[in-house]
């Protein structure tokens, strides 16, 4: 049966809960959510929206993400698998008052669940004709080079590879280690540690593989390297110009908040 909204449960003190188990359509996750908060909303009295979910359930929780749900907890072995076997929740909240869209929402969710201090991958991928690839993305105005924020226990190679492959369908060939950035608290992130690794020069044919995602992705620009620094935030346009820099030079540089320190 296809259902618009999840079932959802009033408690004492304003919280509520909604049931997430079910045999839906990931496609529909999105919008079972989204019904789900208006429901729940609409209901002066509810203050406090929570959802559990396996923390092994990637689509679920990626969904969570997308609607603005905080994480607030992992409780070991609570959760029962597919198989029977105990795995660890994933707690989630979502507040009246909290943001659940936009760069300030974006930005609150993943300081929820990404590791501190956070640690980003991002890649230089040029063409033959000297173009640097720069993304446009959902979740925020600026653009950026592909890549992205690590998952625990994940190496800063491993990860460029992956997040390459989530945004755009493909997989590169990581080189050279260009920049290390210290990036400073900016619109609601905390500091983090970015590296930049070259990714190297794709020919036409390899180039049009790439496909951007649609969800975190926007579209994919080869821009001329000035243009791309101009498309990006002002801590990032230091970054591209130290890393096609340290690409000629065949050097690492060492990076300040987008300043060059050595």
């Amino acid at each position: 049966m296809i259902r618009d909204e999840l079932p959802v449960t009033v408690g004492f003190g304003g919280v509520a809960w909604a049931d997430f188990a079910g045999d839906d359509s990931p496609q529909r996750y999105d919008l079972l959510l989204v019904a789900t908060q208006r429901r729940a909303f609409a209901d002066p009295a509810v203050r406090r929206l929570e959802i559990s979910v396996s923390a092994l359930d990637r689509p679920r929780r990626r969904a969570l993400h997308r609607a603005g749900f905080r994480l607030e907890a992992v409780r070991r072995a609570r959760w029962i698998g597919p198989s029977g076997d105990p795995e660890d929740e994933a707690g989630y909240a979502l507040l009246r008052e909290d943001r659940s869209a936009g760069p300030e929402g974006f930005s609150a969710v993943m300081n929820s669940v990404t590791p501190r201090k956070r640690a980003i991958s991002h890649v230089l991928l040029t063409d033959e004709a000297g173009r640097v690839c720069t993304l446009e993305t959902s979740f925020k105005r600026e653009w950026e080079l592909p890549g992205g924020i690590l998952n625990p226990g994940e190496s800063p190679r491993a990860g460029a590879i992956r997040e390459v492959r989530e945004e755009l369908g493909y997989r590169i060939s990581v080189g050279r280690l260009l920049v290390v950035d210290w990036l400073v608290p900016y619109l609601g992130w905390e500091d983090a540690l970015e590296l930049v690794f070259d990714a190297g020069t794709l020919n036409p044919r390899s180039a049009a593989m790439l496909r951007p995602d649609l969800q975190e992705i926007r579209a994919v620009h080869w821009l001329e390297p000035e243009a791309s620094m101009a498309a990006m935030a002002p801590y990032a346009r230091g970054r591209v110009a130290a890393a096609l820099e340290a690409r000629a030079a065949g050097r690492t540089a060492y990076l300040e908040a987008g300043a060059v320190i050595s």
